[in-house]
């Protein structure tokens, strides 16, 4: 199965849903001293695990698409890369959770969980196959020393 829809695409939609559920769910509205801070706080570390990532692909010249796989020159393992095999769905999954606590709506959560499923089945393991059939044993030893997600 070939991946036809760009991530940032996917996290929109999930933020939409989190919006209409925030707007339209009578129940789940939270709110606790620090909320707007936390949030901030979620956003920037998001911005800051994309850049890592973003400045790791630039520096070794590879692709960030993901749509297309075989365009990758060379697989990074350092940097942010050493702790997450994808620090740009974490970031997006942190903009979602920020978004989440904007919206004060507990049930956001849910939504939040439902993009790390959605990555999970229909993005990353895509590109894991796709990587483990480029790089071989090299990316089945990276799987094992570094965690999906965080």
């Amino acid at each position: 199965m070939r991946i036809k829809i760009i991530p940032p695409l996917v996290m929109l939609f999930f933020a939409g849903a989190m919006y209409v559920l925030a707007q339209f769910l009578p129940v789940g509205q939270f709110d606790f001293f620090g909320r707007r801070e936390l949030a901030i706080g979620l956003l920037g570390l998001a911005v800051l695990v994309m850049a890592l990532a973003l400045f790791q692909f630039k520096k070794v010249k590879t692709t960030t698409n993901p749509i297309d796989l075989s365009k990758t020159s060379s697989l990074v393992t350092h940097g942010i890369f050493k702790y997450s095999r994808n620090p740009m769905y974490l970031a997006m999954l942190l903009i979602l959770l920020a978004f989440g606590l904007k919206l004060s709506n507990a049930f956001n959560t849910l939504v939040a969980a439902g993009f790390v499923y959605y990555m999970n089945h229909f993005q990353i393991r895509f590109e894991e196959e796709a990587l483990e059939k480029k790089y071989g044993k090299v990316y089945s030893i990276y799987k094992k020393n570094t965690r999906r997600w965080f």
